[in-house]
């Protein structure tokens, strides 16, 4: 029998929350942001909430949960930059 770890629990929107409160503070993409959250885990930066506290929502620092938080971090940061370019879009576009 083949071990396999248990599967990483779906993001919740605290993990959601924890992801933008980390790009707000250095607006860079997977792997930067990496650096990133561990040092605000780290430190107890997000409403005091250390790895241990992230880990039941969803977010994960080892090796075998390092896909699915670059995942969440990617679609996130997506986001944030689309929702960017149309603000930019909007305020450049010609009064009529």
């Amino acid at each position: 029998m083949v071990a396999r770890p248990a599967p990483a629990p779906e993001p919740s929107a605290d993990a959601v929350e924890f992801v933008k409160f980390c790009y707000q503070r250095r607006k860079v993409g997977w792997p930067e942001l990496y650096d990133e959250m561990c040092g605000v885990a780290g430190r107890g930066l997000f409403r005091g909430w250390g790895p241990d506290d992230l880990a039941p929502h969803g977010i994960g620092f080892s090796l075998g949960q390092m896909p699915a938080l670059a995942a969440l971090v990617t679609e996130i940061v997506t986001e944030d930059r689309a929702r960017a370019k149309a603000r930019l879009a909007v305020a450049a576009a010609p009064a009529g």
